[in-house]
């Protein structure tokens, strides 16, 4: 149980840091525009929003490597993706606005029930 929690502290700082990202790179869309690349790229590395959002990648990751000395990899993936799929898509639509259709939502839930037989399956023999 311990790892399962420690995958949903992982997805969520995942979640969380790709929410903070998409907020902090949108003001510099106009820096991308005008400016090229190379401006863009500056602008964001001196960014609070980025920054913080790289901390949460890097506080997730370093949580990470204690899930998979734990866990099997493609168990503790399978989890840690398929909730972030359904709860990015949920943050998407509550923070940005974003919509998807139904054969979208379908195919989440197909993904969701995917893990749920890989994490059921136990061990192979």
């Amino acid at each position: 149980m311990r790892t399962y929690l420690l995958v949903l502290f992982v997805t969520c700082c995942t979640l969380g840091s790709q929410l903070v990202l998409k907020s902090g790179v949108g003001p510099l869309v106009a820096i991308l525009r005008s400016e090229g690349t190379l401006s863009f790229l500056l602008a964001a590395a001196t960014s609070p929003r980025v920054l913080t959002a790289l901390t949460f990648q890097g506080i997730g990751y370093g949580v990470w490597m204690l899930v998979i000395a734990q866990e099997r990899l493609s168990v503790a993936f399978a989890i840690s993706g398929a909730f972030f799929y359904l709860a990015m898509a949920a943050c998407s639509w509550f923070f940005f606005g974003e919509r998807l259709t139904v054969l979208q939502w379908l195919g989440l839930g197909l993904i969701s029930l995917g893990v749920v037989l890989v994490s059921q399956a136990g061990a192979p023999a």
